[in-house]
C-alpha cells in the first residue's frame, strides 16, 4: 500500500502497539506472533483504517544485521543503526523521559526490517510537506517504535537515472516484519496497516503479512564479519581525473570572480567497480561496522532495486519533541600511523585557513537555518576535531528548542542540502552541481533515516554505495571546493573517503591499480 495517495490530512482511525511477555528465543517469538495474528484476525478491529504493531521482547541481545542476513533476500528491506551512545554528545534541550505512556523501554541499537506494512514513494515530484503529512498519518507519540525508514534524493528536481529508478524521488517504509536490537535484549515485531480508501483492506493486509511470515527465518546464526572474498576487475570514475581537474578549476574561477555569489561548492565522484563475484550488501555493511562505532549505518532496498548502503559520520538532525540538534562536519585528513603523527595531522587541520573557511561556512549556515525555527540555538563545541578510524574532520554540534513541533518538515527542508554536501549559497551551488556533474547522485548525500511520532532522526547519506544485482557497485564521494582549493589534493580526499569500501575487496595480484580515474580491466 502506497501511503502517498488519498487523504494527507486525516490520521488513520486507530494506531496501537500491543506488547506481549518476553520469550527466550526468536523461534518462540515467531510462534507467539503467529498466534497473536490469528487471534486478532478472528476479531478484526472495527475501523476502516489503522496501524497495529505487535511486539515480543526476546531475552537475549541478537544483532539486527545478523537477523537481516538470515532473511534470504526478502524485499523490500531496511536497516538503520544509530551512532554509539558513548560517542554522541548530549543535547541540553532534550527532555528526560522515564517510562511515560507508550515509552519504549530502551533506545534501539539497530533496527532491521523486511516487507512493507505501508510504503511512501513518488516518482514525479520533490518530497513535500504533503508527503510528510502522508507519513505522519500512520505515526503516533503513543507508539514510538512505529517508524518510517527511508531516504530522499539529493536533488529531487533532477531526472532520475536508471540505477536509481526503484527509489523514486523518495522511498520510505514502515517494516512489515521488524527485528530490533537493544543493549542486552532484542525484539521481534509485526506491523499491520490498512486503509479502505486506498483499497487496502484489513484482510488483504493480514494475508500479505501471513504470507511473509511463512518465509521468515527464525534461526539467526552470527556470521563472521569478513571482507568479501572477491577482487576488482575494473574501476571507472565519473568524472575521470582530467575531467575532475577541469570541474574544480571551473568552480574556482567562479568563486574567485568578483561579482560571483558562489563561496563554496561540493563536487562529487561516482566510481563504478566491477567485481569478480557478486557482493552481498548485508555482509559488506556488517564488515563496515567494524570501523563504524562513531557512525550511522544504513541499508535501504526497494522491491526489485539495488541496495543503498552507507557508513556515514554525519548527522543531519535529531528531533525529540521540541528539541533538535544538528552538526557541522567539514575538512578531512587521514589518521596518522602513530600518536605523534596523528596529533601533527590534527594540528595541521585545525590551523588550515582553507579548511577553516569550509567548516565555518557549514557551521554558520546551519546555525542561521536553526535560528529561523528555534527560540534559542547553542553551538558547543564551536570547533574541534572529530576522529574516525580512517579520517578526522572539523566538527561542531548545534542544538536548539523548536518554536513548534510541526516545524519538523521545516527542519528537513531547510537543513538539506547543507553546505557540507552542496555548497553556499545553496541554490547557486546546486545549480553549479546540476550543470557540471555528469552522473546522478540519487540518494547519495541526501537525507537517510526515519520519521517517528515522538522522535525523528536523519543522517546525511555520504560514505555510501549502491550495490547492484550482479557484479557492479557504485561508490560515491565528494569534496568541498573553496578559495585556496588544490584539485589534486581533493582527488586524494576522494580516494581516502572511498577506501573504506575498496579496501575490503581483495585485488588480484596481477591486476594493476587504476590510476588517474581511468578504467583498468583484468583480461
Amino acid at each position: 500500500m502506497n501511503g502517498c495517495e488519498g487523504d494527507s490530512i486525516t490520521p488513520v482511525e486507530t494506531i496501537q502497539t500491543r506488547r506481549f511477555s518476553s520469550v527466550p528465543t526468536p523461534e518462540v517469538a515467531i510462534d507467539r506472533l503467529i498466534s497473536a495474528i490469528s487471534e486478532l484476525n478472528s476479531q478484526p478491529p472495527g475501523f476502516s483504517s489503522g496501524i497495529i504493531r505487535l511486539e515480543v521482547p526476546i531475552e537475549q541481545q541478537i544483532e539486527a544485521i545478523g537477523w537481516l542476513h538470515a532473511q534470504n533476500q526478502l524485499h523490500p528491506r531496511c536497516y538503520f543503526s544509530g551512532r554509539s551512545q558513548t560517542t554522541t554528545l548530549i543535547n541540553p534541550f532534550f527532555e528526560s523521559t522515564n517510562g511515560g505512556r507508550g515509552e519504549c523501554p530502551k533506545n534501539p541499537v539497530s533496527v532491521a526490517g523486511v516487507g512493507a506494512a505501508v510504503f511512501f514513494q513518488q516518482q514525479s515530484h520533490s518530497f513535500s510537506q504533503k508527503d510528510w503529512r502522508y507519513i505522519k498519518r500512520f505515526l503516533s507519540e503513543d507508539c514510538p517504535l512505529i517508524r518510517a525508514y527511508g531516504a530522499i534524493r539529493f536533488d529531487t528536481r533532477t531526472n532520475i537515472s536508471f540505477e536509481w529508478e526503484a527509489f523514486g524521488s523518495f522511498y520510505f517504509m514502515v517494516p512489515l516484519v521488524e527485528f530490533v536490537e537493544f543493549q542486552g535484549s532484542s525484539m521481534l515485531a509485526l506491523t499491520i496497516a490498512w486503509d479502505n480508501k486506498l483499497l487496502w483492506s484489513w484482510q488483504k493486509a493480514v494475508d500479505v503479512l501471513q504470507g511473509t511470515l511463512c518465509q521468515i527465518s527464525s534461526t539467526v546464526v552470527k556470521f563472521r564479519k569478513e571482507a568479501p572474498s572477491t577482487f576488482i576487475l575494473s574501476v571507472n570514475h565519473i568524472p575521470s581525473k582530467v575531467s575532475w581537474d577541469v570541474a574544480v578549476n571551473k568552480a574556482l574561477q567562479m568563486i574567485n570572480r568578483s561579482n560571483s555569489e558562489l563561496v563554496k561548492v561540493v563536487l562529487a565522484r561516482s566510481s563504478r567497480v566491477i567485481t569478480a563475484t557478486e557482493l552481498d550488501p548485508v555482509e559488506w555493511l556488517a564488515y563496515l561496522q567494524i570501523e563504524g562505532q562513531n557512525a550511522y549505518q544504513f541499508y535501504i532496498q526497494p522491491p526489485g532495486g539495488p541496495a543503498f548502503i552507507g557508513n556515514t559520520p554525519e548527522q543531519l538532525f535529531h528531533r525529540k519533541h521540541l528539541s533538535v540538534c544538528s552538526e557541522a562536519l567539514a575538512g578531512t585528513r587521514a589518521r596518522g600511523g602513530s600518536k605523534a603523527l596523528d596529533i601533527q595531522i590534527e594540528n595541521d587541520l585545525l590551523r588550515s585557513p582553507k579548511d577553516h573557511l569550509e567548516f565555518t561556512i557549514v557551521r554558520d549556515s546551519i546555525r542561521s537555518k536553526l535560528e529561523d525555527i528555534c527560540d534559542l540555538v547553542l553551538v558547543e563545541p564551536k570547533k574541534e576535531i572529530r576522529k574516525l578510524p580512517r579520517v578526522q574532520h572539523l566538527y561542531a554540534q548545534l542544538s536548539g528548542r523548536l518554536k513548534n513541533e510541526d516545524d519538523e518538515f521545516e527542519i528537513l527542508s531547510s537543513l538539506h542540502p547543507s553546505p557540507a554536501v552542496c555548497g553556499f549559497p545553496t541554490e547557486v551551488a546546486r545549480q553549479f552541481i546540476e550543470e557540471t556533474e555528469m552522473f546522478d547522485r540519487g540518494m547519495y548525500a541526501g537525507p537517510v533515516g526515519w520519521f517517528g511520532g515522538r522522535e525523528t532522526e536523519f543522517a546525511v547519506g555520504i560514505r555510501s554505495a549502491l550495490v547492484e544485482r550482479g557484479l557492479g557497485v557504485l561508490i560515491y564521494a565528494g569534496a568541498g571546493i573553496v578559495e585556496g582549493t588544490r584539485s589534486s589534493l581533493e582527488w586524494e580526499e576522494l580516494e581516502l573517503k572511498t577506501s573504506q569500501f575498496t579496501k575490503l575487496i581483495e585485488r588480484e595480484k596481477s591486476l594493476p591499480v587504476p590510476q588517474n580515474g581511468q578504467q583498468v580491466t583484468l583480461h
